[in-house]
């Protein structure tokens, strides 16, 4: 008898639960057994295969699965895909009934929200970024970055990307989030082993219009790596712009942050209010030898971005 050893089998058979309506671990092996009355799918294997303790090993149940579902490929293409490529085809429509199918998958493996920091959830999408340049080629200048928040099919956890369009190439790093009672924090590397950045941001709160606080690494355009710090402030997007991780960077000189939102899709009623709140969170007072920001300042562009958010979209983002 042919046999495999498959990835993520845990995951995919939760996905497959809630593609299929299946509330309990019997309800989906009575779909097995629809599909195949002699399928060698069964309760006490389904226990340890969705606990990730074991893995089915016979190649006719994958056969009966791929026969369940429908997919039309080979049973050896459940057990090796990916979990991302196993979603696509189970659920090909992005949206609302994607999240709700991901939720379900969640609640039957028995790994759901409850696993991940509260209010996570809250946090998802994109966001355009904004802070001081730290290369002296640009020095005064503004630096547009992009961040995305995910929470992959496959792990409970969120993660975090960001990344910049400098003029040598791409910046991009990603990495882990850890959201505490007063603060958020991002470890994000850059995957072939350069940049690492770190980010110590204000605690978010509903609807999580902006996030802002602190950006530390080192200089990545310049005669030499200097310790930096800068101030950042992460305004979310009405939705998922296109290529905007790919925009130049570096701002004009002089630029308004608010126009610049205005063409990534988010207009707001008053921009020259907008700019006076985030050019002095952006800059600040300072004392000698350490920045520190007041909290006031957050506040200030966190009550004017939150009501622009819900006006234009009637609805708190997550929600």
């Amino acid at each position: 008898m042919a046999k495999t050893v498959g990835h993520a089998i845990d995951v995919k058979l939760s996905l497959t639960a809630a593609a299929l309506g299946a509330i309990t671990r019997k309800d989906l092996a009575l779909a097995f057994r629809r599909a195949n009355p002699a399928t060698s799918f069964d309760l006490e294997r389904a226990h340890k295969w969705l606990q990730g303790r074991s893995k089915p090993r016979e190649m006719a149940l994958y056969e009966d699965w791929s026969s369940l579902l429908g997919l039309g490929r080979p049973g050896s293409w459940i057990a090796e895909c990916s979990v991302e490529d196993f979603l696509d085809a189970v659920c090909p429509q992005g949206g609302p009934e994607r999240s709700v199918m991901l939720r379900r998958a969640e609640a039957f493996r028995g790994t759901g929200q409850r696993e991940r920091p509260e209010g996570v959830q809250e946090l998802v999408g994109q966001y355009a970024c904004y802070s001081h340049a730290w290369s002296p080629y640009f020095a005064g200048r503004l630096i547009r970055g992009c961040l995305s928040i995910t929470l992959p099919a496959s792990n409970t956890q969120p993660r975090a990307a960001y990344a910049e369009s400098l003029p040598h190439g791409q910046l991009q790093t990603e990495g882990s989030l850890t959201l505490t009672a007063h603060a958020l924090q991002l470890d994000l590397r850059d995957p072939q082993g350069g940049a690492q950045l770190v980010h110590v941001l204000f605690g978010p709160s509903p609807p999580v219009s902006v996030l802002g606080g602190l950006m530390c690494g080192t200089t990545i355009l310049g005669p030499e790596r200097v310790p930096s710090v800068t101030r950042i402030l992460m305004v979310r997007l009405p939705a998922a712009g296109p290529g905007v991780a790919m925009r130049e960077a570096y701002l004009p000189a002089e630029a308004s942050v608010a126009r610049d939102l205005a063409g990534l899709g988010l207009i707001l009623d008053d921009p020259d209010e907008a700019d006076r709140r985030i050019v002095r969170f952006l800059t600040g007072s300072l004392r000698p030898g350490i920045d520190q920001i007041m909290a006031a300042d957050f506040r200030a562009v966190v009550e004017l971005l939150d009501q622009a958010w819900i006006t234009r979209n009637g609805h708190a983002p997550g929600s």
